[in-house]
């Protein structure tokens, strides 16, 4: 099975691509410069066969390899129960934002079983490794922006307390989220919480940049911002 990913990846890699890559993901190594459209293709081919062999024997020799383990989770058909192992085994092999905003818009177990993968994110929510927080973070503003989870989701953004720069960006990202979708109910906290205020600036010049802002809103929001 690893003969023939690195296989298909040899034929699909593009040097022009991987140095672009490389551009975004600085300090990641390994890059074989795999456009993601490709790999999400072999991740749905891996998702249809025999997919806990390929995970529990899977190769981590290269960003793309490790990118395709997450993604195939999201494709291949089992709930939480069943990819749990799977996933916990995974989580410590992200080290960019790149494989884990990719596998979080693939892994919707959220959508699928929202109580139970909401407590296991928050096994997760104070861990000391950046990219595991990041994924917390990022499944919570891509399923969790809801009605009912929007206080969870904000008491969990203003919980975290490992302050690196990539945990800090899906706070803030989260946060804009949640004033895109329920302004009212979620301008209360970015009038008082205890967010750093990198993190909490971030988080207004984010609203502010949104299309589905309006400029009374964005004027409103420009007078929070801490100096």
């Amino acid at each position: 099975m690893n003969a023939w990913i690195k296989e298909q990846l040899e034929l699909q890699r593009e040097p022009k691509f991987q140095k672009f890559t490389s551009s975004l993901l600085p300090g990641v190594e390994h890059i074989l410069g795999v456009r993601i459209p490709s790999l999400r293709k072999i991740a749905k081919q891996l998702a249809q066969g025999d997919w806990k062999q390929y995970l529990t024997s899977a190769s981590d020799d290269s960003y793309e390899e490790i990118m395709l383990q997450g993604m195939t989770l999201g494709y291949a058909k089992g709930d939480l129960q069943e990819k749990e192992p799977f996933l916990r085994a995974f989580l410590p092999k992200i080290n960019n934002w790149s494989v884990c905003d990719s596998t979080c818009s693939t892994i919707k177990l959220a959508k699928e079983q929202p109580a139970e993968f909401w407590n296991f994110l928050g096994e997760y929510l104070h861990s000391p490794r950046e990219f595991e927080v990041r994924f917390v973070l990022v499944q919570m503003l891509d399923y969790y922006v809801t009605k009912d989870y929007l206080p969870r989701v904000l008491e969990a953004v203003s919980q975290v307390t490992l302050q690196v720069y990539y945990v800090q960006m899906a706070q803030a990202w989260a946060v804009s989220i949640c004033y895109r979708e329920f302004p009212e109910l979620t301008l209360p906290f970015l009038k008082e919480n205890s967010l750093d205020d990198f993190t909490h600036n971030k988080a207004l010049q984010k609203i502010t940049e949104s299309l589905k802002v309006s400029m009374e809103d964005k004027a409103l929001i420009k007078t929070l911002k801490r100096i």
